[in-house]
């Protein structure tokens, strides 16, 4: 099961891609799958703009509230933007990306801790 610190984490980024109108959010815990990470948040936003914006809203929010940052890698006009904070990954997506690296299906048997349409 995730470590409660990472619990926190997600809790805040989940507030944060709500803010931001992300859409068909996603967390999963994977702790019992991968030494990697505990937990997996997925979103998913509809242009560029949308998904910069979702990525740095998070960014902030993580950093104001946990004091923690993530890496970034990808970029919005790539379709995925991952942000790596240890313990939890965010992975935002555009729709057609999303469905396509099918990360949902990959982890099929991780534990999914909120499903947001």
């Amino acid at each position: 099961m995730a470590s409660s610190q990472a619990m926190h984490l997600a809790h805040t980024l989940v507030e944060a891609l709500e803010e931001k109108k992300g859409e068909d959010i996603l967390v999963l815990d994977i702790s019992e799958l991968t030494p990697v990470t505990d937990l997996f948040v997925l979103v998913s936003g509809y242009s560029d703009r949308m998904l910069d914006t979702l990525v740095q809203h998070a960014l902030d929010q993580a950093a104001a509230r946990h004091g923690r940052r993530g890496r970034v890698e990808g970029t919005a006009r790539a379709g995925w933007v991952l942000v790596d904070f240890g313990d939890v990954i965010l992975h935002v997506f555009t729709p057609d990306m999303r469905d396509y690296y099918d990360l949902e299906g990959l982890w099929s048997q991780g534990r999914v801790v909120l499903r947001m349409p």
